[in-house]
């Protein structure tokens, strides 16, 4: 046991939170739980839920420090989750819980760490070549919400710096004119911002994207989850849910290349979040390679970059394990 460990690894998205513990560096990831945002008031009920479940299997010993990933801007000491309702003090936490320190990251920075960790098993490519060594590598991936990062190599050493930010939230754009049709039919009811996160990426993105095509086609939308639009879009049970799709997959592929161009991410893309890898066969048969490719001059530059879709059961607790 160090200074550092245990420690508590962590992984809240708007909707779930996984809790780990890590016992040392050279150790794995153990006590994998997940538990739903929405069953407790905050992270430190959480958290004390999940110690109370696993120490009694650990002796009792309980962390020292901790490295939580959460779906959410970090610009100081107070967090207020965009898509959840829990709202806390990062220090009170950390001394509520008794730890030495108590780190927080965006989401998709953590997961951005785990990138060089991840099995080949875990991947699977969609179009591209082979990754360039030594060159930036793009993250994205919708889920509740969309996440993006990317990591940068340290010229000369064997480093990377992951990114964060909230590209998520950049504006959707149209590809073509059908799409700027989509789009304005969303400006119905996202009159402030039609962003790549709520017009598209994402959960609410889908139900977005559903309503958009139904109401193209003059029928009024059911009042679909985004689970029913998928799973709808995917059985081909509803044409205007396999529209959705379409465009989803497509419009990921816009901006999956506006990052990739970005960034110069000649080591490849990857694609996290809870959405693309459920949808399997269809991904790959989707618009979204020919659409990640469509940028004129720079198709040959956007062709031999690999993108890859994860499929590894608990990403972020392994970039958090790196942080």
């Amino acid at each position: 046991m160090s200074a550092t460990y245990p420690r508590l690894l962590g992984d809240v998205g708007g909707t779930n939170v996984r809790l780990a513990l890590h016992a040392a560096a050279d150790a794995p990831i153990t006590h994998i739980l997940t538990l739903s945002c929405k069953d407790f008031e905050g992270p430190l009920q959480a958290i004390e839920h999940y110690l109370a479940q696993v120490l009694p299997q650990t002796g009792g010993v309980r962390p020292r420090s901790g490295v939580v990933g959460i779906a959410n801007p970090i610009l100081g000491d107070r967090i207020s989750m965009t898509n959840a309702h829990w709202a806390f003090s990062i220090s009170e936490l950390r001394d509520a819980l008794g730890l030495d320190t108590l780190s927080f990251l965006n989401d998709f920075t953590v997961l951005a760490l785990s990138l060089p960790g991840l099995p080949a098993s875990d991947l699977v490519q969609v179009g591209g070549t082979e990754p360039m060594p030594g060159k930036a590598k793009a993250l994205l991936g919708a889920g509740t919400g969309l996440g993006v990062s990317g990591l940068v190599p340290v010229p000369g050493q064997d480093l990377w710096v992951p990114l964060e930010g909230e590209g998520g939230h950049v504006t959707l754009p149209a590809f073509d004119a059908e799409e700027g049709r989509v789009i304005d039919a969303m400006r119905a009811f996202l009159p402030d911002h039609v962003s790549a996160e709520r017009g598209a990426l994402s959960g609410q993105g889908l139900q977005a994207l559903y309503k958009a095509h139904a109401s193209l086609a003059g029928v009024a939308p059911e009042d679909l989850s985004p689970a029913d639009v998928t799973q709808r879009g995917l059985d081909g049970s509803c044409a205007h849910c396999v529209a959705a799709l379409n465009s989803f997959c497509a419009m990921l592929g816009t901006v999956a290349a506006d990052l990739a161009m970005t960034l110069g991410a000649q080591g490849g893309v990857y694609i996290g979040g809870g959405i693309v890898p459920r949808l399997g066969e269809f991904f790959a048969r989707s618009p979204f390679r020919a659409r990640f490719e469509s940028k004129g001059r720079f198709n040959a530059y956007l062709a031999r970059i690999p993108v890859y879709v994860i499929h590894s059961a608990y990403p972020a607790l392994i970039g958090a394990s790196r942080a």
